[in-house]
């Protein structure tokens, strides 16, 4: 057993769940147990933690440890004495002597000659010396606080052990401490009112009304005279000339940001959305992408002015692959949020089936270079569900099946609550989708980046995997809670299967929020006399965790302790249904954060 549990420790250091420093307190009482095996393998082990550790870990954690095996030193017992010297010698192999040098003038000769000699012996890179050589350690003690020219001479710690004389410490400059003037600037309250008066206000993103008359006074010398007379002619060739024209003289424009509105209208206008020449359209789309790619700032209003043109033009193959690279060009500018949200209605509404079909194929696409940190996954996931699978269309279906295949990948098999309620036939497909999407979490990087701050700064507030927590806080009525301290067994068993009920309802995602009090609920039924209860609660807490997430370590109240407790049980299935809560609990909080209510148990 005691092999079995250093090894468990030993790999649990290994794996990054303990660190040194967050474990003293522990290790402390550990060293003080009247069991002498205890002690001697707890420092056997904090021995090959240090051994194990970097040294930036070790320097930090040696001002706890150096005392601790210190007063070990003095322990009754060779073996836990022999495994303090040990961890002392690590020490001094991974961060030198130097931590030692205080703790050494405590020592009486046997021990530093001891300690000597494992120093040596271990091949570090400290200062090892010979025990020939510890002779001389008296009096090298004894005159550790010489004067030599008025200053203070310190002793190191290997000159300790070996008896050497170090050399003198150069006289101290005897300098006024205010003498030197240290040129820092305070700022003070003022600075952070004037951050606070640069919050711009919200993007106005509804276009007014524009006639082409005004759009004209506002263009000005901006675009030649001849160039507009083109664009109005009925001849296509010649519209075609005035778009390459125009194209060139925005090219040539030194600041074009304060034009490109005005710029945007125009194409809007001439030639317009209506346009029936394919060359004319394809011009049209790359004079939009170039002034949407170009600008430091689009604005949305021209991804507004523009949407409906665009979405159109992504159901003509002939115009295709000009719409979708500039949608994706709007998303970079924009964000893909936004572009998503004015396409819904449009993909929605419209009486060309091709529209949500390639719509749908460039989400798809948009997904994988964007991920899904700037996209309301649940408008999304509802607009899969409601519109694309509904359809009528065969190749629309595919393309959402395809869409929700990507986003798998991204948020994992947690989508799959959201689509309960699809066709069976539909969610085999789908799996076999997913099976294509392995979920990669932070493996599935985003291949593009956006430009605009304000769509940068507002991800999705679901959580790191983007989708939507449900606020179950109301449904934690009194009147439930009340029923799990009821006499009769059939109202408790009640209780906690509403629990269940109202995660499937939350689709199995829950925000902590007033959940303190059900965590408490459910503690109690662990000690339910009746056992079959306390396994339903078991299985319900492992929901209940799953459900909500990394957020359940300080929602759940220290619960996690009572379900260990569990693991005692004589009946095999208990032990069974505690393991698996256990396994809810670690999918859904990393082990590192459940390893401080494992350390007393497995101490001991």
């Amino acid at each position: 057993m005691a092999e079995a549990l250093t090894q468990t420790l030993q790999a649990m250091h290994k794996a990054g769940c303990l660190n040194l420093v967050d474990i003293v307190d522990e290790i402390k009482t550990a060293t003080k147990n009247k069991v002498p095996l205890v002690r001697s393998l707890t420092l056997n082990w904090v021995t090959f933690c240090i051994e194990t550790s970097s040294k930036a870990v070790v320097l930090k954690a040696h001002k706890d440890y150096v005392p601790i095996c210190m007063e070990c030193l003095n322990d009754g017992t060779p073996e836990v004495r022999d495994s303090a010297f040990a961890a002392l010698a690590a020490i001094a192999k991974s961060v030198g002597m130097r931590p030692l040098e205080r703790s050494l003038e405590k020592l009486d000769d046997v021990r530093k000659k001891k300690l000597s000699e494992m120093i040596a012996g271990s091949g570090s890179g400290a200062t090892a010396v010979t025990s020939s050589d510890t002779g001389q350690a008296v009096g090298s003690i004894a005159s550790s606080a010489e004067t030599t020219g008025g200053s203070f001479v310190r002793k190191s710690a290997a000159s300790m052990l070996s008896g050497k004389r170090p050399a003198a410490a150069a006289p101290a400059n005897n300098k006024k401490p205010g003498s030197a003037k240290v040129g820092t600037t305070k700022k003070g309250d003022g600075a952070g009112r004037a951050d606070a008066s640069k919050i711009e206000p919200p993007e106005d993103v509804e276009p007014a009304e524009m006639g082409l008359e005004e759009i004209e006074s506002r263009l000005g010398s901006l675009v030649q005279a001849e160039t507009i007379t083109l664009l109005k002619s009925t001849v296509w060739k010649e519209r075609l000339e005035a778009m390459s024209s125009l194209r060139q003289q925005i090219e040539g424009l030194q600041d074009l940001d304060q034009s490109v509105e005005i710029l945007t209208r125009l194409v809007c206008v001439l030639p317009g959305w209506s346009e029936k020449n394919v060359q004319v359209q394809q011009q049209v789309i790359e004079v939009v992408t170039h002034l949407a790619s170009t600008a430091k700032k689009f604005p949305k209003k021209c991804v507004v002015l523009c949407i409906l043109g665009i979405g159109e033009r992504v159901a003509d193959i002939k115009t295709r692959a000009q719409a979708m690279k500039c949608l994706t060009t709007f998303s970079e500018a924009v964000g893909p949020g936004f572009v998503f949200e004015r396409l819904y209605k449009i993909m929605k509404e419209h009486k060309n089936p091709k529209v949500l079909s390639e719509g749908i194929l460039w989400m798809v696409s948009a997904v994988e270079d964007f991920g899904v940190s700037l996209l309301k996954l649940k408008d999304l996931i509802d607009f899969c569900k409601d519109i694309g699978l509904q359809s009528s269309v065969a190749a629309s279906r595919n393309a959402t099946i395809k869409l929700l295949g990507v986003l798998h990948k991204f948020v994992g098999p947690d989508i799959k609550g959201f689509l309960a309620d699809v066709k069976p036939a539909l969610l085999s497909t789908l799996d076999a989708e997913y099976e294509k999407n392995p979920f990669e979490g932070a493996a599935a990087a985003p291949k593009r980046t956006v430009k605009a701050s304000e769509a940068t700064a507002a991800p999705s507030s679901g959580g790191l995997d983007g989708l939507p927590r449900e606020d179950i806080s109301g449904k934690i009525t009194p009147t439930l809670l009340k029923g799990f301290e009821s006499p009769d067994w059939k109202i408790r068993l009640e209780s906690i299967e509403a629990v269940n009920k109202i995660l499937e309802e939350a689709n199995k995602r829950i925000q902590p929020m007033g959940t303190g009090d059900l965590f408490g609920a459910l503690r109690g039924r662990l000690y339910d006399s009746n056992k079959n209860l306390i396994m339903t609660a078991l299985a319900t807490i492992g929901g209940v965790a799953s459900a909500m997430g990394p957020a359940v370590e300080k929602s759940s109240k220290g619960i996690l302790s009572d379900i260990l407790k569990c693991l005692g049980d004589n009946k095999k299935h208990m032990r069974e249904c505690t393991l698996a809560t256990l396994d809810s609990w670690v999918s859904a909080v990393h082990f590192d954060k459940m390893v401080k209510t494992f350390v007393v148990p497995v101490v001991y």
